[in-house]
């Protein structure tokens, strides 16, 4: 009944789709692969595996029974389920694809025998299939852009109806290359968990639901409560993870790419992600990973792995791309293997360890020895989990791709291996639904968690019978009572929890255990139940919570108080946020302060007076920072809070004076001009004679913004004295032109003649709105080194009239049309000025070209760079084009900046795929690199991509330069569907300089510098 009214509001979509029910045939789709290869023989595969003593690897099923495993799981009765997907086409060709199919199979062993000789298909209209998970009387799916419920109430295998849709609004397969939502799993608290790619932006939702009363992801953990029919976000960041599960203490890990492999899953929390902007503009700072090591040797770039493992890289790893987790807690491996986090290493072929220990307030790991080495080319390891006779079962794709590969997909083949240890008896046939309930609560206690887990699924939903559940409590808290063993004891409260055996005062009782971990468990079912929708905490809960913020010593206890703060209505935060916040021995950690803020922030502006009292407080350095930060970017609304702050600090009254002094900073960076706080001067003394030379900048920084004159003049007399170190000088010029002085630009002129300042006045000239300024830069060009003639170029393109003596110099000859890059080019054109954007076609070249002549352009380089003429490159050159045309937005072997994609990770060996992304780089682009074109009311026009923005500044990032601008100063801003990377990038270079770009582009080594 409770996917009743869903299955109605669901129908219109699902007519959509066509004919759900299982076909007679199924269409399997021709290969694309291009190698000419094939997949080692499972049998030479398990021959040549390397294990550990007393290991061994078996096959459980290969083509043609299983073909592209992307995911399975579990049933009741020990079959395993596998999810076959044939949709995902490739990142360069589209993506998945809406009119192929993919299916559900089941696997069983039904005679005992530990062999699974019956395959049936349960399902086979699945389309963009990437994840499914039992429970519930039926199957849990993800079809992008859905998640859909199939109902087999009977468990006969073949489904009751056509699937409901529970939710949808995730971004659709086909229009991002990879990192599509995905990973199902159900969490020890009742929840199922899916996670989120970073490629797209999705805003989910039940359907028909408004915009308002869905949330946006777009990367990071997401979870859906099966009978609450709730959604929401869980933690936000990281690159692509493919992969969590739960420790012992119900604690979740996910694993994830390049950028840190292992984070500690913690609701509400930011973690670092690979590119874009938090969902949060006020998070300020993102979470580290909880591993202190990576998997890769990091003087390498982390995408060498592509051109083979070297034996630094394998020592470390073997690579950078990580798919599934697991947390070994089964009854089959050797005890030294238990509670160890193990990852399937796709480069590097093998299982990667990592050893969890406490550490502080979360928790670090260190990197304990691989295993399970595959010799197989083909392998693609995609899931690995564990089973009910304590084996481990790894589904393997089996291609020579990944997900970033264009080579096409091998439809042909997929694998499903076992990973156990030593002689293994077989399982006796077995239905856990056929078990009493009091036979169900004793297997909670089971060694290998996978019966526990079983256990906990069908207890919670018998317990949805309410003839069942006054008993199956009952059985539960008194086994409770009767147990010592601390495992088996967070195994009953997490079943306690999902089965609703207790109230509001029992879990406060939980809370008073000694044992941490059983504390900490129970702090997150107490906060689930009391503030689930339509709940208002009682006072008894929240001087519980404050209490428990007060005195517990747990950093575990204190992580999870603070997570809960974004659960409580935002005015009751206070309070406990306080008690955390006095904390000394947690005043360092690296995440419970972050957790706190991200807890806090939404209150900051709302009590102003409670925000300033917190900062005075703190014993956190860094949360003092944030909420000071927070607190001054209301100073025009409410200037006294700054103004508090500012004499907490000069009276060190406060414990983090500096702090106060770098949130200040940072919340005013971009701004223009700001009243001055009463206790500016006092603080400006005392502060700006820091032995910390980052305050003395800030303090500079801030008495420009605040326009003290006396400061100002001072900082004025600093750039100017010939007797400074050059760079005092240009810390006290950047200083300065935070807001430039009208009457400065005489002066920035002058600068042009010294090589140490010329390239910082040039960037101050921008400002200017001066028609006297371009004849003066263009006169000193042949004095620029090369550095300052680039930033002269980005000056001189900044405005309509600079641009015009820019081309009018390159039609003198005065200027190469060379030196213009096409980035600069596409900045002229977007003035829209008919004379500039001619005469720039005439003397640079068209940047708008058709999508015919692209074609040409493209099959015409294919042609002149044929394998011969490239292997006669100069890869050197290649190098140093690179770092000219390149390096200001993308990274190549671990060198460049990450204002585009990485290029080290994308497929530069396919020639086609290098041409149409340089030639036509605006045929697909992702929402983070479009090109935003930005109106400044001096006349200025700015072209780039947003890195951050708030309310009051937007941070634009171009290949010159990063740029904080103050709204108040922007007259339009428009999202261009353009890429940041403009075309016309190879229309200046020769075919010499082409092929060695180009060559250097797809090489798999680094080229040497040529010598000074």
């Amino acid at each position: 009944m409770k996917f009743a009214m869903q299955a109605l509001i669901a129908a219109v979509s699902l007519s959509m789709l066509g004919d759900w029910s299982v076909g007679e045939e199924f269409p399997v789709p021709p290969d694309t692969e291009r190698s000419a290869e094939t997949p080692m023989a499972p049998s030479d595969v398990i021959a040549k595996t390397k294990l550990p003593p007393g290991f061994q690897l078996s096959l459980v099923a290969a083509e043609p029974d299983v073909r592209n495993p992307i995911a399975m799981t579990f049933d009741e009765r020990g079959r395993l389920w596998v999810a076959e997907n044939f949709s995902w086409a490739g990142g360069g060709f589209g993506g998945f694809k809406s009119d192929v199919r993919d299916r559900i199979l089941i696997f069983e062993d039904a005679d005992g025998d530990g062999t699974f000789e019956k395959r049936t298909i349960f399902w086979d209209q699945a389309s963009k299939l990437t994840s499914i998970e039992v429970g519930n009387g039926g199957i849990w799916a993800i079809c992008l852009p859905r998640l859909l419920f199939i109902p087999d109430k009977d468990g006969d295998d073949v489904p009751d109806s056509d699937p409901i849709v529970v939710l949808d609004g995730f971004v659709d397969g086909s229009s991002i290359s990879h990192t599509p939502a995905n990973g199902l799993k159900w969490g020890p608290d009742g929840w199922l968990y899916g996670r989120h790619g970073i490629l797209g932006t999705s805003l989910v939702g039940k359907p028909g639901a408004s915009d308002s009363q869905r949330f946006a992801i777009n990367t990071g953990v997401w979870r859906y409560h099966p009978t609450r029919e709730v959604a929401e976000p869980v933690m936000h960041g990281m690159t692509n993870s493919w992969g969590f599960d739960f420790d012992s203490h119900g604690e979740m890990f996910v694993i994830n790419t390049v950028i840190g492999h292992l984070w500690q899953v913690l609701p509400g929390a930011h973690t670092k992600r690979m590119f874009g902007i938090d969902i949060n503009p006020h998070s300020y700072q993102l979470m580290k990973q909880v591993a202190d090591h990576v998997h890769w040797d990091e003087g390498e770039g982390w995408s060498d792995v592509r051109k083979g493992v070297t034996d630094s890289t394998s020592e470390a790893g073997g690579g950078h791309a990580h798919i599934g987790l697991m947390i070994y807690q089964g009854d089959n491996w050797p005890a030294e293997y238990r509670d160890r986090v193990y990852t399937l290493n796709l480069h590097g072929r093998r299982i990667n360890t990592d050893l969890l220990k406490q550490d502080g307030a979360g928790y670090v790991a260190t990197h304990g020895p691989d295993f399970c080495f595959v010799e197989d080319p083909w392998y693609r390891g995609m899931e690995f989990i564990t089973g009910p006779d304590g084996s481990v079962f790894i589904a393997d794709w089996s291609d020579t791709g990944e997900c970033h590969d264009h080579d096409g997909v091998h439809y042909g083949s997929g694998r499903i291996y076992k990973l156990s240890y030593g002689d293994q008896r077989p399982l006796a046939a077995f239905d856990l639904k056929e078990k009493t309930s009091s036979e169900l609560v004793s297997l909670l206690a089971h060694r290998n968690t996978w019966w526990a887990r079983q256990s906990r699924r069908l207890l919670t939903k018998r317990t949805a019978a309410e003839a069942e559940s006054t008993a199956i409590h009952h059985l539960l808290k008194e086994r409770l009572r009767e147990t010592s063993n601390p495992i088996t004891r967070i195994r009953l409260l997490e079943t306690i929890a999902t089965t609703g055996a207790a109230d509001e005062a029992w879990w406060i009782s939980a809370l008073a255990t000694e044992d941490e971990y059983q504390r900490s468990a129970s702090l997150k079912f107490f906060v689930d139940l009391i503030t689930q929708a339509g709940k208002v905490p009682s006072k008894e809960v929240l001087q519980t919570l404050e209490k428990r913020a007060a005195v517990d010593p747990s950093g575990i206890v204190q992580l999870h108080l603070a997570s809960t703060l974004q659960r409580l209505p935002v005015d009751l935060r206070w309070k406990i946020a306080e008690h955390l916040a006095v904390r000394p021995e947690f005043a360092t950690d690296e995440r419970l302060p972050l957790m706190v803020w991200y807890g806090i922030e939404p209150a900051v502006p709302r009590d102003l007076t409670k925000a300033v009292a917190l900062v005075e407080k703190s014993e956190m350095p860094l949360l003092a920072e944030l909420i000071a930060r927070r607190v001054t970017q209301e100073i025009e609304r409410e200037p006294a809070s700054v103004d508090r702050m500012l004499q907490l600090a000069t009276a060190e009254k406060c414990r983090h004076g500096e702090s106060v002094i770098r949130g200040i900073a940072r919340g005013l960076s971009g701004w223009q001009k700001v009243t001055a706080p009463a206790h500016w001067d006092q603080a400006a003394k005392k502060f700006g004679q820091s032995p910390n030379e980052e305050i003395r900048t800030l303090v500079q920084n801030l008495s420009v913004v605040f326009g003290d004159g006396r400061a100002m003049d001072e900082i004025r007399a600093i750039v100017i004295d010939k007797t400074l170190p050059t760079d005092a000088r240009r810390s006290a010029l950047r200083s300065l032109l935070v807001s430039p002085p009208a009457d400065f630009g005489p002066t920035l002129v002058t600068l042009l003649d010294e090589p140490g300042m010329m390239v910082d006045a040039l960037k101050g000239l921008a400002q200017y709105n001066d028609p006297t300024i371009p004849s003066k830069i263009l006169q000193r060009a042949g004095k620029f080194d090369a550095a300052a003639r680039t930033e002269m170029i980005q000056t001189l393109v900044s405005r309509t009239n600079s641009a015009r003596a820019l081309l009018d110099a390159v039609e003198a000859k005065s200027i190469s049309a060379s030196e213009i890059s096409a980035f600069q080019a596409r900045q002229i054109a977007s003035f829209e000025d008919e004379t500039l954007t001619r005469d720039l076609t005439r003397l640079w070249g068209d940047l708008r070209v058709s999508a015919a002549e692209k074609r040409d352009q493209i099959d015409a380089y294919r042609e002149k760079l044929s394998p011969e003429v490239l292997s006669q490159a100069d890869l050197t050159a290649g190098r140093v084009l690179f770092q000219k045309t390149c390096a200001s937005c993308h990274v190549l072997f671990g060198q460049g900046t990450l204002l585009g994609p990485d290029l080290t990770g994308s497929n530069r060996k396919n020639l086609d795929y290098l041409l149409e992304n340089v030639i036509d780089p605006s045929a697909s682009v992702g929402a983070d690199f479009r090109t935003v074109l930005i109106a400044m009311e001096d006349g200025r026009v700015l072209n780039g991509v947003i890195s951050q923005m708030n309310e009051r500044t937007i941070t634009l990032q171009s290949p010159q330069e990063t740029i904080t601008i103050d709204r108040q100063e922007l007259e339009e801003m428009k999202t261009s569907q353009v890429s940041l990377m403009p075309e016309g990038q190879l229309q200046k270079l020769n075919d010499n300089e082409t092929r060695d770009l180009i060559a250097y582009l797809m090489s798999g080594v680094q080229a040497p510098l040529p010598p000074d």
